[in-house]
């Protein structure tokens, strides 16, 4: 079997490293149910401080973050305001709805991937007991790759205050977007009301996500985890992978969006291929092949040279950390290859 040179499905799919290994190994250990898993509670503290919230809670995955911070929000009956291609209305089972009887109400997204807020507004529900109750907006970053506008927060904040709206950010890949705006996590977290991070994408942990929010409100969402399943024992090995991510990954994230740039470079000088460099802001890539019957063969003609990609005609390419520079110079010399 061809040895794997580089995996651009996703940035789901890193190993964790040496020195992450090694802090799992040596991390110490309690039982998290009861609260006194040292590695944990510190993690929690971490984070929390890091997005300067009051508390924060280990989850097992982001999709169970953001569903305990749903439930947490909303009772049955609310509703949620959420982009149409969002990540927690498209991509997690429908498990507000579910799970909690919490009714979405999507809206396409603009092309910074924001929501139009007058376009929000319009769909708020009057206070009447034909509708649902509009409880929370929940924005997403980043979506697609892109950053939302920096100013755009403050605005939405804003927006939610004058209409009795929570926020919460499903900020998966939220470290992408303060590296590529040169700005802390803070400036981002402090506009939302709950925020979901994931450490198992780009951060490299093999699994692991955190919710953060003001004390009542992570209180309400552990009793929900605890309803999911989600309550952990000796969950420090997972922590010490996420602290070592955390402490360790986030500068490389810019390194990512490097390699981004670069494989979007190249494969924009292949005919055959059609990418625009310019819609690259962190790590991911995308690309349509111009000839959709040659999409298949692509694949294996990359696969064979122990390069994996997923998509058929629309293809993601996403970089990480177990990608170098080599990795993109043998994504390129193989694509100029197969399209020559």
């Amino acid at each position: 079997m061809t040895a794997i040179i580089a995996d651009f499905r996703s940035d789901t799919v890193t190993r964790p490293s040496a020195g992450m290994r090694q802090a799992m190994l040596s991390a110490e250990l309690g039982d998290d149910v009861y609260g006194d898993d040292p590695t944990v509670n510190h993690l929690e503290s971490y984070i929390a401080d890091l997005t300067g919230k009051e508390a924060a809670l280990l989850c097992t995955s982001g999709t169970q973050s953001n569903l305990v911070a749903l439930l947490a929000h909303c009772q049955r009956g609310d509703e949620y305001i959420v982009g149409q291609e969002a990540h927690t209305y498209k991509y997690e089972g429908g498990g507000a709805a579910v799970l909690g009887s919490i009714q979405p109400q999507p809206i396409d997204f603009e092309a910074d991937c924001t929501l139009d807020l007058d376009k929000v507004k319009a769909k708020l529900k009057a206070d009447n007991p034909h509708f649902a109750r509009s409880r929370l907006l929940c924005l997403e970053n980043t979506c697609g790759g892109r950053v939302l506008p920096l100013g755009y927060h403050s605005r939405a904040a804003e927006f939610c205050a004058t209409q009795g709206l929570a926020l919460h950010l499903d900020g998966a890949r939220l470290f992408n977007a303060t590296q590529q705006q040169g700005v802390t996590a803070q400036d981002i977290t402090r506009h939302y009301d709950s925020v979901s991070l994931c450490m198992s994408k780009g951060l490299g942990a093999p699994v692991g996500s955190l919710l953060v929010g003001d004390r009542a409100f992570i209180a309400e969402a552990h009793k929900w985890r605890k309803m999911l399943g989600g309550g952990m024992r000796q969950a420090g090995i997972i922590a010490a992978a996420c602290l070592y991510a955390l402490e360790h990954n986030i500068d490389g994230l810019s390194v990512d969006h490097e390699h981004a740039r670069l494989l979007a470079q190249g494969l924009a000088d292949i005919p055959g291929i059609s990418c625009d460099p310019l819609t690259v802001q962190t790590n991911m890539v995308f690309i349509s092949i111009d000839d959709a019957a040659l999409a298949a063969p692509l694949k294996t003609f990359l696969r064979e040279r122990g390069i994996i990609i997923r998509g058929e005609r629309e293809i993601r390419l996403v970089t990480h950390l177990d990608i170098d520079r080599q990795g993109v110079e043998s994504m390129l010399q193989a694509c100029g290859e197969f399209f020559g």
